[in-house]
């Protein structure tokens, strides 16, 4: 059997479970998740390698109606995912259905002419007559494939990748079997501690917060990260602090276990907060985060 390789983007709403779904495929922890739409930000390289193929899925933000400049970015973060790809996951949630944003994702799709796998992702959440009504719902003629998992749970993963291998080209190993990321540790580490922010705080925090890492520091054995904080109000900087520094400490605490996993060693996280105000429509600040921003042409 000649090996295949190639690259898959995923692409869906806010919070259909595309990170669940990357982190199951590769059993590691590559990508935050949370109960709070729009966790992710960037496109994000998840590298899955067998004796028989490697497979790049590029896990994107969710499609959504921007507010601001970040959210605009984030949009398009996730529609040039489909640059250079050879098949598309397009995720729904089986408890939700086919809703209208989802049918406008699909529309987009198609314009890109490349094969559609449907993945009607929660299925562990609906009762099996419900998601049967809901696959003979859909117009099968708009997809090569539909395919029910349960991301959470890693159920019907490995038909996913045997129908994938069916799109792929015979072609080389693009990265080292041992490698599962394609972003480099600070990025992650970065979206660790962003991931506990928005697990501990309440609605005002999540979107308004961002995370960059100043220095890394390493001994033999240890490691020392500088991180900043990024928020828009003062109000949300005592929130992230909290009484004594007591939430502070705890996203740390957090934290800490996770990067000391990445990166095999003791570490020891210095968290510091600080106020931008409208930070996520500045260019400078999402620059700073990872975004492209083009440059705007003087007629």
């Amino acid at each position: 059997m000649a090996f295949k390789s190639g690259f898959v983007a995923i692409i869906g709403r806010p919070n259909v479970g595309k990170s669940t779904l990357i982190n199951a495929i590769l059993k590691h922890k590559i990508a935050i998740t949370t109960p709070k739409a729009q966790t992710t930000r960037n496109n994000i390289r998840g590298i899955y390698t067998n004796p028989d193929c490697q497979i790049i899925f590029v896990d994107t933000p969710g499609i959504h109606e921007p507010q601001q400049l970040l959210g605009t970015e984030m949009v398009k973060e996730a529609w040039s995912s489909l640059s250079g790809v050879d098949v598309v996951y397009f995720l729904i949630d089986a408890k939700k259905g086919y809703t209208d944003s989802d049918d406008y994702i699909l529309n987009q799709l198609k314009k890109k002419k490349l094969p559609i796998i449907l993945i009607v992702n929660k299925v562990d959440l609906i009762a099996r007559p419900n998601l049967l009504k809901l696959v003979n719902s859909l117009n099968q003629d708009d997809f090569n494939e539909i395919i029910p998992v349960s991301a959470l749970k890693a159920e019907n993963l490995t038909e996913l990748l045997n129908t994938t291998l069916n799109y792929l080209k015979d072609d080389v190993k693009y990265y080292p079997e041992d490698q599962l990321v394609d972003y480099p540790e600070q990025f992650i580490i970065a979206e660790l501690v962003r991931e506990k922010i928005m697990l501990l705080t309440k609605e005002e925090i999540p979107h308004s917060v961002a995370v960059y890492l100043e220095k890394m520091e390493f001994k033999r054995e240890s490691a020392t990260i500088y991180a900043t904080i990024l928020v828009e109000k003062d109000s949300q900087k005592g929130i992230i602090i909290g009484k004594g520094g007591s939430m502070l400490k705890k996203i740390g605490t957090m934290a800490r276990p996770e990067i000391e996993t990445l990166l095999g060693k003791r570490v020891y996280l210095e968290l510091f907060v600080r106020v931008e105000k409208d930070w996520r429509n500045r260019e400078n600040q999402l620059k700073q985060l990872g975004f492209v921003i083009p440059e705007t042409k003087n007629e």
